[in-house]
């Protein structure tokens, strides 16, 4: 006879905020983002892990969701397209940002774990070429775009970002100095 599977309670850090909920032995992160946390960023695509819509990231780390036992994650950090940006100032993430003004945004079914494998990667190395960054988002099925405006979108965001430590020392500006 089959025991009753039982709720367990975990903890995690979602989007910087601490949670605590109760899930089931088999539930998917996945599922737990969207139905108990309306966090529906996180897209369910193929279910079996090939498509990449459902990547977040774990502890900085891109991760298929749809194949991620939400039990599993009890402790860590858990980022979704959610936790970009400033949702109370209404202020996008700089790669959101160069997402909408380099047209990587088309049906915008990839594009949450689009953004979340480029800032991984982007965090790792702020200076990606293009190999690189194909290679990063290679895990992520675009079906639009044919990833032309999605290179041109993390290259801009990447140029972007390092501008402004750049200017400073084109003008002789230092904090060693």
């Amino acid at each position: 006879m089959e025991e009753p599977v039982t709720q367990k309670s975990i903890c995690m850090l979602i989007n910087g905020k601490d949670r605590e909920f109760e899930v089931q032995p088999n539930e998917l992160l996945v599922d737990v983002l969207r139905e108990k946390l309306g966090l529906t960023g996180t897209k369910t695509g193929c279910e079996a892990g090939d498509c990449g819509a459902c990547t977040v990231l774990i502890n900085g780390k891109p991760t298929l969701s749809c194949l991620t036992l939400a039990i599993d994650c009890h402790g860590k950090e858990i980022l979704t397209i959610e936790g970009l940006g400033d949702a109370e100032k209404g202020e996008l993430h700089p790669l959101q940002k160069s997402f909408v003004e380099h047209y990587g945004v088309q049906c915008g079914f990839c594009t949450p774990a689009m953004i979340l494998t480029a800032k991984a990667l982007l965090d790792k190395n702020p200076n990606p070429d293009e190999h690189e960054i194909r290679e990063a988002i290679n895990g992520v099925i675009c079906r639009c775009t044919g990833y032309v405006q999605i290179v041109e979108s993390i290259q801009a965001a990447a140029k972007a970002e390092s501008r402004p430590m750049t200017e400073d020392i084109q003008a002789g500006r230092s904090d060693l100095e």
